[in-house]
């Protein structure tokens, strides 16, 4: 299908290694995403980057890239032209917290003290990237998405979710359990915010159907993007993870890349012109 606006992930997506646009995920150097990139530009396809980074983080990508609109911290903030002017989504944040950000929200409830306490050695702050999100508590580790809900909702904060959004490499100074596995990144924030609704948020506001869209990914978070576009494309990397195989069967619309990371988005951008 020819798309009027490719939604992507950033890392582990459309780059690779350390968050390099110029290594294959082997280490290898390629130009072939800088290739799909210029395609993609010259035949006027607009490109949103969607990302679990900050708005910040995600707007001076969006430069770079030259992409035409940002989705940051997992859909929760979405910005377009220059970013000035950012639309936030709340959720299903209580009305009974006013204006106040999720994270200022978190704080004062101390749930995220009590989480990594309730999972010791085996989830902490992903720092020092954490500091500056404002919607959602960035975290590290190695947990039951399902059993973290489950105990949000005992503690009566059902209105918050913990999101999976991929594995990264271990290192010496986290502070976690040994284990084989690696550490996967968390975003806990609140319900009813994801890349899928901000993606149908932007689209509504171009005055484009999810037919005119496609989206490409890694990780289970991604997945969500699946409802709000015409196809979701999952790389290589994101496909071969545990449990991955059987999310996607319920997927209608998701295709597999058969490269991974900066490999497989070339295929997707190419596919999608």
């Amino acid at each position: 299908m020819a798309a009027r606006v490719v939604y992507t992930d950033l890392d582990g997506t459309m780059v690779g290694p350390r968050g390099s646009f110029w290594h294959t995920a082997g280490r290898e150097l390629t130009d072939g995403p800088a290739g799909a990139l210029l395609d993609l530009h010259r035949a006027g396809v607009a490109l949103v980057l969607v990302s679990g980074r900050t708005y910040e983080q995600v707007i001076e990508a969006a430069r770079i890239f030259a992409a035409d609109g940002a989705i940051a911290e997992l859909g929760a903030t979405i910005g377009w032209g220059a970013g000035i002017t950012p639309h936030r989504l709340r959720g299903e944040l209580p009305e009974r917290y006013g204006d106040r950000t999720p994270m200022a929200v978190m704080a004062e409830l101390g749930v995220v003290e009590e989480l990594i306490a309730a999972h010791a050695g085996r989830l902490e702050w992903h720092a020092p990237w954490h500091a500056t999100h404002d919607t959602d508590a960035l975290l590290r580790g190695r947990v039951d998405p399902l059993s973290v809900d489950a105990w949000l909702a005992e503690q009566g904060v059902g209105w918050l979710t913990i999101k999976d959004n991929g594995a990264i490499p271990g290192s010496p100074r986290f502070g976690l359990d040994d284990d084989p596995l690696p550490p996967r990144v968390y975003h806990l924030m609140p319900r009813g915010i994801s890349k899928g609704a901000a993606i149908a948020w932007d689209l509504e506001r171009r005055g484009l159907s999810p037919d005119d869209a496609i989206a490409i990914g890694d990780s289970v978070s991604d997945l969500d993007m699946a409802p709000a576009v015409g196809r979701l494309w999952i790389t290589a990397n994101g496909a071969a993870v545990d449990g991955m195989t059987g999310l996607m069967d319920a997927v209608p619309n998701v295709t597999v890349t058969d490269a991974a990371m900066g490999e497989g988005w070339t295929q997707a951008i190419k596919a999608s012109l």
